[in-house]
């Protein structure tokens, strides 16, 4: 099973170091990462979160993975719960996650049984992060039993399903990249994982890639001499720019570093950028369409991870486009946010701008996940067999 280590020095050194710092620090060289129109914007967004939540800590609705990311957008921006200019926001919001969980189960979902292991992925990796930087003793228990949860309903074949429960397949590539940030986020914060639940899921992302060219059945010295890419389902089809993001994700969160799957679908993630940048309506956010929060939110991490060139390169067009797509209104309940995504009304806002809070203030580096060194030490518990 699951267990715990609660590194509470470290996570109380942790803590005093996030709060109430002023200037901000980052760890690394984030000069050329923000620029101050971008500081601009994503202080403007997160002031949008905190106006527009509401009085029980969400945001006109009860979606805990909704609520966790407008909770993990303070949270990159390293204004721990409880403390500073949105220290109240940001504790209302975890509240409201804890106090919806359900105890017994382990479960962060409260919104129906199709999307209990979409949101529980999402909302156990935002309290690794805020355990991680916090301590919060109320936040382990829960984080353990919801680890416990994904442990218990992966698959099979080393997915997971919609629902939770332990079946013989899962379901598609979006569900396990959902539980591999929310396994890794465990880890960051002092929790162990079983080898065995890294080696199926690891087992299973690559199944979901698809080689063009050649039979999925060939080997794998064959399949690297053609392109390819992530997709949905194991079957093919539904090859998105997000799945390429989430496939990179996945690998490089379980260590998987030198995947030769990573730069084939690296290079379609920048050519995706790179023509974000040049076409399209600089009004509206990266990516626009129906998934555009939920395609950025991988493409900037798949991008941050790999890290180089990559990274120099895209991120700038990415930071700008999300600079010029911000709502500058006198309405309240508009101005400083994002334009909606899936799904709409404020849900969708909230979901768009959280989003675009974290990726501005990805550069600061407070978030456990993000923490040079934080990756390489993967390398010795996710060791490749």
């Amino acid at each position: 099973m699951i267990s715990a280590r609660f590194h509470l020095c470290c996570a109380a050194i942790c803590a005093v170091l996030l709060i109430g710092v002023s200037p901000r620090f980052s760890w690394g060289d984030s000069s050329w990462e923000i620029t101050p129109q971008s500081r601009k914007a994503l202080d403007r967004g997160l002031q949008w979160l905190q106006r527009n939540q509401g009085p029980e800590g969400n945001w006109t609705t009860n979606n805990l993975g909704l609520v966790s990311m407008g909770l993990l957008a303070f949270l990159a921006d390293g204004h721990a719960p409880g403390h500073g200019r949105y220290g109240a926001a940001g504790q209302n919001a975890l509240d409201y996650v804890l106090r919806n969980g359900k105890n017994r189960s382990g479960l962060l979902n409260i919104a129906g049984k199709h999307h209990d292991m979409y949101n529980h992925g999402l909302a156990t990796f935002v309290l690794g992060q805020a355990y991680g930087m916090t301590g919060d003793p109320r936040v382990g228990p829960a984080l353990d039993r919801a680890l416990k949860l994904i442990d218990q309903c992966q698959c099979q074949d080393g997915g997971w399903d919609y629902e939770a429960r332990s079946i013989d397949a899962g379901h598609d590539l979006s569900l396990a990249v959902m539980q591999a940030k929310a396994l890794r986020s465990a880890v960051d914060s002092g929790f162990e994982v079983r080898p065995t639940v890294i080696e199926r899921a690891i087992r299973d992302v690559r199944e979901h890639y698809q080689p063009k060219g050649c039979p999925r059945e060939a080997s794998e010295e064959e399949q690297q001499k053609h392109p390819g890419r992530f997709a949905y389902g194991k079957w093919g089809g539904q090859e998105t720019l997000a799945m390429s993001a989430a496939g990179v994700v996945c690998l490089q969160e379980f260590a998987q570093y030198d995947d030769w799957r990573i730069p084939k679908n690296v290079e379609i993630i920048e050519q995706a950028v790179r023509e974000m940048s040049e076409k399209g309506n600089h009004n509206e956010p990266p990516f626009a369409g129906s998934y555009s929060a939920y395609t950025l939110y991988y493409v900037a991490q798949a991008l941050y991870q790999v890290g180089g060139d990559p990274w120099k390169r895209c991120y700038p067009l990415i930071r700008e486009r999300l600079v010029s797509s911000q709502i500058r209104e006198n309405n309240p309940e508009r101005d400083g946010g994002w334009r909606e995504s899936d799904p709409g009304g404020r849900p969708g806002m909230l979901y768009q701008t959280s989003v675009a809070c974290f990726v501005l203030a990805m550069p600061n580096r407070y978030l456990p996940i993000l923490q040079e060194g934080k990756i390489d030490s993967l390398r010795r518990q996710f060791e490749k067999k």
